[in-house]
């Protein structure tokens, strides 16, 4: 076991995209990388070994990998003291034409294996009584997008856990802050990553068509630099505070605040009815 007195962070797909862009940003700073990935091969394509990076094969959808890739990381490392659960990826289309096991499988990668990846780390950061978990939503954590009703089922359900999961957490020294990417240019929208839909619906053909080519349109044309999320990150673990929710880009901004501002609207239009149902 390495005896390096540096932060260890444990981050989930790092192969490419943003979670290769966080760990570079973490290995520049000189501190720990376990950088995971369901290839081996490609994680060592992209990174150097050194004596503070460790490579591992991670599928997050395997329990048994997961809880030998955590053992792994703390036998070589001594800790975990950052997790970032990026993993993941973006099943599109409309939710008429998906079918029921790709809606498995994105609940499988995006939500269960975020769960299962923070179930395996939290008894480590417990017993340190200190901790940090960074989870990747998007902005599609918060508000619907036309043509991925089930990739924002997913991040909403990513939200949901990590606001319940730090209040579990915080008497342990533990914060969890949800991050919340609007669009940035990575491969998410390339055809290696993102999925479509592929049940073919007649009412829906030239809709779905038109986003489909709308969303292929944007690839590689997002605002935001993956780079510099990665850097930030890095900056805000530093910090004594950590903000439940952080919106990364002027877009994600944006969306939110519009967000936000009609959830307000209709709370406060229908506060009369709302009322309606108390026990008088």
């Amino acid at each position: 076991m390495n005896e390096l007195k540096r932060r260890t962070w444990f981050i989930t797909g790092a192969t490419r995209g943003l979670g290769y862009q966080i760990a570079k940003s973490v290995l520049i700073a000189g501190e720990n990388v376990v950088a995971t990935g369901r290839s081996l091969q490609k994680l060592k394509s992209v990174f150097t070994e050194t004596d503070n990076i460790l490579l591992l094969e991670l599928d997050i959808c395997n329990e048994e990998e997961i809880q030998l890739a955590t053992q792994q990381a703390i036998n070589y490392f001594g800790s975990i003291d950052i997790l970032v659960n990026n993993a993941g990826f973006g099943q599109l289309g409309l939710f008429e034409e998906i079918e029921q096991d790709k809606i498995k499988a994105q609940f499988a990668t995006n939500v269960f294996g975020l769960m299962s990846m923070s179930r395996a780390v939290l008894p480590y950061m417990r017993k340190q009584q200190s901790g940090l978990i960074f989870n990747i939503s998007s902005i599609g954590g918060s508000l619907g997008f036309e043509n991925a009703s089930v990739y924002c089922a997913a991040k909403f359900a990513v939200e949901g856990f990590s606001e319940s999961l730090a209040m579990e957490v915080r008497q342990f020294g533990i914060d969890v802050t949800i991050v919340q990417p609007g669009f940035f240019r990575t491969d998410f929208l390339d055809r290696s990553s993102v999925q479509y839909g592929t049940v073919s619906i007649d009412d829906y053909a030239q809709y779905s068509k038109a986003l489909n080519d709308a969303y292929q349109s944007q690839n590689q044309q997002q605002l935001g630099d993956p780079k510099k999320l990665g850097q930030l990150l890095v900056e805000l673990s530093q910090k004594t505070e950590q903000p439940m929710r952080l919106a990364v880009g002027s877009d994600a901004i944006e969306y939110l605040s519009k967000a936000n501002q009609n959830r307000q609207k209709d709370l406060e239009k229908w506060s009369d009815y709302s009322k309606t149902t108390d026990i008088n």
